[in-house]
C-alpha cells in the first residue's frame, strides 16, 4: 500500500464518477504519474461515485486498498454530476482543490500549470477549453449559444465562454462555496459567483479513454435550465415583459377599435374581433400577474426545500 503522511495535503483532486469502470485504473495511473513528478507535492484523490450501475464502485475500492491517498465517496443513488462535484469539494482537505472528469478528457499534465497560477496568487484558476477532439457542430454551437444567452441574462455573474468544471479553487474560495445550500446548481457558475482573484488556463480536451459519454444532450439541456434559474431571474422577468407587451398591444388595439367605430367608421370591425381583443387583454394581465407571483414563489420554493444535497452509502465509502 502507498501511504500518505498524516498532514494536510497541499492538493485535493475531486473526481466525480458515473459508470466509468473502464477508465478508473487508467486515469488513476495517468493522474498519479503526473502528480508524483512534483516531489514536494502532497495530495489526496477524492472519487465520488454518483450511484453508478456498473462496477465503478468496486474499481474505486481497489484503488483505495492499495493507495491511502485515495478517498471514496459512494452515493446511495444517482444525484447528478453537480451534486457529486459538490460532495467532493465539501470533503476536500487540501490547501487547493482541483476538479477533474473521470474519463481523462481533462489533461492531467495541465495540473502543474494550474498550481503555478495558484502559487502566483490566483484563488480561482479556470480551465478554458480551446477545442475538444471530435467535437460535433451541434455541441460546439450549443455551447457558444449558452454562454451568450447566459451572460446576457445573468444578474451578478459573467461566465467565461468555454469555461469548464476543470478548475482549481483555493481553501478560502472552497469554504465560501461550501456555504451554498441550493439544490439545482451549476458548480462553475457558483464558483464564479464567489469572486476572488481569477486566472485562466487554456487546454485542448482529450478524447475519452474508454466507454461512451453519459452526459448527453438532455442532461446538458437540464443543466442549462438550472443555470438560468440559479443564476438569473431573467426568465421570470421575460414572462412579465411579455405580459405587459401583450396588454399594451391589446389596449392600443382597443383604442383603435373605439376610434374607428365612433369616428372613422371605415373598417366595420365585428363583435368577434372586439371579443378577441378583450381576451387578448385578459391574457396579458394574467401573464403579468403569473409572472409577478412566480417571482415570489421561486424564492420561497428555493428556501423551503430542505432535503439533503446527497446521501452517502458509508458501507462502500473510504476515508470519510
Amino acid at each position: 500500500m502507498i501511504h500518505m503522511k498524516h498532514t494536510t495535503p497541499v492538493l485535493s483532486v475531486v473526481i466525480p464518477s458515473y459508470n466509468e469502470q473502464g477508465n478508473v485504473a487508467a486515469f488513476y495511473q495517468q493522474l498519479t504519474n503526473e502528480l508524483t513528478k512534483d516531489k514536494s507535492l502532497t495530495y489526496e484523490l477524492i472519487y465520488v461515485d454518483d450511484g453508478s450501475s456498473d462496477n465503478t464502485p468496486e474499481e474505486l475500492q481497489k484503488l483505495a486498498k492499495k493507495d491511502d491517498r485515495v478517498r471514496v465517496i459512494t452515493f446511495s443513488r444517482n444525484f447528478g454530476k453537480e451534486i457529486a462535484t459538490t460532495a467532493g469539494v465539501q470533503y476536500a482537505r487540501g490547501d487547493a482543490t482541483i476538479i477533474m472528469d473521470a474519463d481523462g478528457q481533462h489533461p492531467a499534465d495541465m495540473i502543474h500549470v494550474f498550481l503555478k497560477k495558484w502559487r502566483a496568487g490566483a484563488q480561482v484558476v479556470i480551465g478554458v477549453r480551446k477545442k475538444t477532439q471530435k467535437e460535433g457542430f451541434v455541441s460546439s454551437t450549443g455551447s457558444k449559444l449558452f454562454y451568450k444567452i447566459m451572460n446576457a441574462s445573468a444578474d451578478d455573474v459573467k461566465l467565461i465562454p468555454k469555461s469548464t468544471d476543470f478548475r482549481l479553487i483555493d481553501k478560502t474560495a472552497r469554504e465560501e462555496f461550501n456555504r451554498f445550500t441550493e439544490r439545482n446548481r451549476i458548480t462553475r457558475g457558483l464558483i464564479d459567483w464567489v469572486g476572488y482573484q481569477k486566472a485562466t488556463v487554456e487546454f485542448v480536451a482529450n478524447e475519452r479513454m474508454a466507454g461512451e459519454a453519459t452526459y448527453g444532450f438532455m442532461k446538458k439541456a437540464k443543466l442549462g435550465m438550472n443555470s438560468f434559474v440559479s443564476l438569473s431571474l431573467a426568465p421570470l422577468h421575460l414572462l412579465i415583459y411579455a405580459g405587459l407587451a401583450i396588454t399594451l398591444l391589446s389596449i392600443a388595439a382597443g383604442i383603435f377599435i373605439i376610434i374607428d367605430d365612433f369616428i372613422l367608421n371605415q373598417l366595420n370591425i365585428s363583435g368577434a374581433f372586439i371579443l378577441g381583443d378583450f381576451i387578448l387583454f385578459s391574457v396579458g394581465l394574467l401573464l403579468t400577474s403569473q409572472g409577478l407571483i412566480a417571482l415570489y414563489i421561486s424564492h420561497i420554493h428555493t428556501e423551503a426545500q430542505n432535503r439533503p444535497l446527497y446521501i452517502i452509502d458509508r458501507s462502500r465509502s473510504v476515508g470519510l
